[in-house]
């Protein structure tokens, strides 16, 4: 998992897949003929923002889903990007969705910067209304304020060889992963909105009862909460921010690099200190690959192995998923139900 299934106990947050946070990316937009001319007409460049949720994929023994593939009626799914390096966000793409009937669902989105970006609820500019939720694979893009975005089950681009990491990580070659889907929104914001140097992570959280949110899941880096944080602390993790993360995290994390991967104290400090705090940084005058943002070919699930055991643990071998598409939305089409 990448971060799937995060909250204690391999369970998902609230006890419901749709608010399961599994994947954050960030990478340039490809700029394609009609779209590059859009590009030089109204800004330089392109940055795609991508958050997954709702996997269709679980951990024995969850047993199979009894939610449908829609968004969590009125939770707030959120993209927060830092621009000035505070581990604050600046920047703020908040999603509430309708309820989910006949086969339908729509969203809106909102557009906040400065203090406003901050808040919990959804806050700043409403940038778009009915935004069409796509549960068959077409692709219905929204445009506002130079944005392109996307809301829909498509196919989940996380690749892993679980049962080889469970085994003592004797890869099987097998991809546990492949043939699920996910909740995929999809941004594409022109970089002068964000800036050249960003931080970015995803949050999604859920009205209680008395009307106040409750941040349920969140994640930047990939495979992290799931893997390096003990039942009891999962949930925990999920409801703080990360620019609390250093003063929570620092210390036991070094401490279980050093016990997992024979790191020294100092080394140990070191590697916590490249997932911490849990933002996934991205300088796009560099390569977009992981830790520089993060692309949907990115072995994570190795990457995550090898930081953990020092670099015992060699990669699994397993290639990406052969659906990816190189124009927006990036996600393949949704694979076909089981049910």
């Amino acid at each position: 998992m990448s971060n799937h299934f995060s909250a204690d106990k391999l369970k998902f947050p609230g006890d419901d897949r749709r608010l399961d946070l599994t994947d954050v990316f960030v990478f340039p937009a490809t700029a394609g003929p009609e779209h590059h001319t859009l590009l030089h007409r109204h800004h330089p460049g392109t940055t795609v923002l991508v958050m997954d949720s709702n996997p269709t994929s679980s951990p024995p023994p969850i047993p199979a889903p009894v939610t449908g593939p829609e968004f969590y009626p009125g939770a707030v799914y959120r993209i927060n990007v830092d621009t000035d390096g505070d581990n604050q966000a600046d920047v703020a793409f908040t999603f509430v969705f309708s309820g989910y009937q006949d086969g339908r669902q729509t969203g809106t989105a909102w557009y906040a910067t400065g203090a406003q970006a901050r808040q919990a609820g959804p806050a700043g500019e409403v940038l778009a209304e009915g935004i069409p939720v796509s549960f068959d694979g077409t692709v219905q893009p929204v445009h506002a304020r130079g944005i392109r975005l996307a809301a829909g089950l498509r196919s989940d681009p996380f690749f892993a060889d679980v049962e080889g990491a469970l085994h003592g990580f004797a890869w099987t070659g097998h991809d546990d992963f492949a043939g699920n889907n996910v909740d995929s929104i999809t941004l594409e914001v022109p970089d002068d909105m964000l800036g050249p140097v960003i931080g970015v992570w995803a949050s999604i959280s859920r009205y209680r009862d008395d009307g106040t949110l409750e941040q349920l899941d969140r994640g930047g880096n990939p495979t992290i909460n799931p893997f390096i944080n003990p039942d009891g602390e999962k949930n925990l993790f999920n409801s703080r921010q990360p620019a609390d993360d250093v003063a929570n995290y620092l210390g036991p994390w070094s401490v279980i690099l050093q016990n997992a991967g024979g790191y020294t104290p100092g080394q140990a400090k070191a590697a916590a200190l490249q997932v911490l705090p849990d933002i996934l940084h991205y300088d796009r005058a560099q390569p977009a690959t992981y830790p520089n943002g993060r692309v949907m070919t990115d072995d994570v699930y190795s990457l995550r192995f090898a930081w953990l055991t020092n670099g015992k643990v060699p990669p699994s071998g397993l290639k990406p998923h052969d659906d990816l598409l190189k124009e927006f939305p990036y996600t393949g089409p949704p694979n076909p139900s089981d049910s």
